[in-house]
């Protein structure tokens, strides 16, 4: 699949994402900050950080963005609205949600990989209105809720 991606002006002479490895799932995010510029996120803040790209995905299709795992685990760095969804219909720049969940400020330069990108089939749908509660079935799990499997 094709995807055209448009690069604005701060988000240029960084790379494109790209795939880590053969057999990665997502390409990772850059930040798209200033050169001269780090941010920092305390514990607990949260930001939005931009990465200088603007997508069009095709119809039938959302772009997720996703945490890396590394930052999550050495930094308790991750999306605040994980994952997070771009929308076919949407032309506006991609940007992060970073949130530090971790005891130390965080920083981010430019071109720091932030988080991953992938693009996923989109399946739609229209509700139908069943008046009882029975014509839905019934399953073995019934109305357990949280925890019931005992899993």
């Amino acid at each position: 699949m094709r995807i055209s991606v448009h690069i604005l002006a701060h988000g240029q002479g960084l790379p494109l994402p790209e795939y880590a490895t053969p057999h990665a799932a997502g390409m990772d995010l850059r930040a798209a900050l200033p050169v001269s510029e780090t941010w920092v996120l305390q514990p607990g803040e949260r930001r939005l950080v931009p990465t200088g790209l603007v997508l069009a995905v095709p119809m039938g299709y959302e772009a997720q963005v996703r945490p890396r795992s590394g930052l999550a685990l050495r930094h308790g760095v991750t999306v605040l609205n994980a994952p997070g969804t771009i929308d076919a219909d949407y032309r506006g720049e991609v940007a992060v949600l970073l949130i530090n969940h971790g005891a130390e400020p965080f920083a981010i330069h430019r071109g720091d990989r932030i988080a991953q990108i992938l693009v996923a089939p989109v399946s739609e749908w229209i509700w139908t209105l069943e008046m009882n509660l029975a014509a839905l079935g019934s399953t073995e799990r019934g109305e357990g809720g949280y925890g019931s499997t005992g899993r």
